[in-house]
């Protein structure tokens, strides 16, 4: 019988994998309230354009988590866990700005909005500061942002004259 002998990747280079999850961590746990705040707008828009922002939110919402999920692979695959329980991403994003209840549709954009802005900020990050450390999750985090600007296009087209 042949016996195979396994190391965590952390073990080749601890430092790329220590880098990755310092930058990719905050992009995971942005996406993840992304996620949720995400369905929290799609349930409670309420106006003129409710049909078009109510399904686009659902599309903002899938690929936040599918960013969420590659961004989390991604460290957990270099041997280092992450943690994304609701606690750690309450503590990280406690500035949200989609709002509880019932919100008229261009205020509720507005809201999706500036919570994006603030992931596409923490996806700059780790793609600026992967660039020395991991090219492969670089490109992940560049994915990702492309993802996040497309979306954003979208629902910020709602609001353009």
């Amino acid at each position: 019988m042949h016996k195979t002998n396994t190391i965590p990747a952390t073990a080749a280079n601890p430092d790329v994998a220590a880098a990755t999850a310092q930058f990719l961590t905050p992009v995971a746990l942005g996406l993840q309230a992304l996620a949720v705040n995400g369905k929290q707008a799609h349930w409670n828009v309420r106006g003129a354009n409710f049909i078009a922002i109510h399904e686009l939110l659902d599309t903002v919402v899938a690929h936040a988590q599918e960013g969420a999920d590659q961004a989390a692979e991604r460290i957990v695959a270099l041997g280092l866990p992450i943690d994304a329980r609701v606690a750690t991403i309450a503590a990280k994003t406690a500035a949200t700005a989609v709002p509880a209840g019932f919100t008229q549709w261009d205020d509720m954009v507005r809201a999706v909005i500036a919570d994006m802005d603030a992931v596409i900020a923490d996806v700059q990050a780790a793609i600026d500061g992967l660039d020395e450390f991991d090219l492969t999750s670089q490109d992940i985090a560049i994915g990702i942002k492309e993802s996040l600007e497309k979306d954003r296009w979208f629902l910020f087209a709602h609001l353009a004259e």
